[in-house]
């Protein structure tokens, strides 16, 4: 049974929330987002909480139920709050540039990478090897940080490529004659 189904979700103040037929709206200060749960899921507004109730009792719909609490908090978190995902550029040469909405990267290959951001993101370089990646939607902000991470992953030798502000990348001893 799922322990964290069971923790309510606190509402903060300026953040609107309407359910109607298992469609979650969430509306906050940043924007709006929607959720479609899950059958076996049941949600309840109470004053400023929203708790989580499953409709029949066995273990899958009790795993839904805390998967749909973490999914809705995020929302909330999302339209009041907004996400944000820190990269850092290593390498000679390895820059970045934030022009609108294209990524402009230049990371050692014989031409630029453009990267496009898709619409709710922005993207912010405070310096030529920072990239902030900032949204609402916790998905969305992670998948983009992921395919910018992914034109040039950290390699374990040098430590050169993209990674995030938070990671450790485990480097190798180089081969001996």
């Amino acid at each position: 049974m799922s322990r964290v189904a069971k923790k309510p979700i606190t509402i903060p103040s300026g953040v609107d929330v309407s359910i109607h037929d298992g469609l979650v709206t969430v509306k906050g200060t940043k924007g709006q987002l929607q959720h479609q749960c899950h059958s076996t899921v049941e949600l309840t507004k109470e004053d400023n909480q929203l708790q989580i109730t499953v409709r029949d009792g066995d273990q899958a719909a009790w795993a839904m139920a805390g998967t749909t609490r973490a999914l809705v908090n995020n929302l909330v978190n999302g339209v009041s709050a907004g996400f944000e995902r820190k990269l850092q550029l290593v390498g000679v040469g390895y820059r970045a540039q934030a022009q609108g909405k294209v990524l402009a990267l230049s990371l050692g290959f014989s031409h630029p990478v453009n990267y496009e951001a898709p619409e709710g993101i922005t993207i912010e370089t405070p310096s030529q090897t920072e990239i902030l990646v900032k949204g609402i939607d916790k998905q969305k902000v992670g998948q983009v940080a992921a395919e910018i991470r992914g034109y040039r992953p950290p390699e374990p030798y040098k430590g050169k490529g993209v990674r995030y502000a938070d990671e450790h990348v485990v480097r190798k001893e180089a081969k001996k004659k």
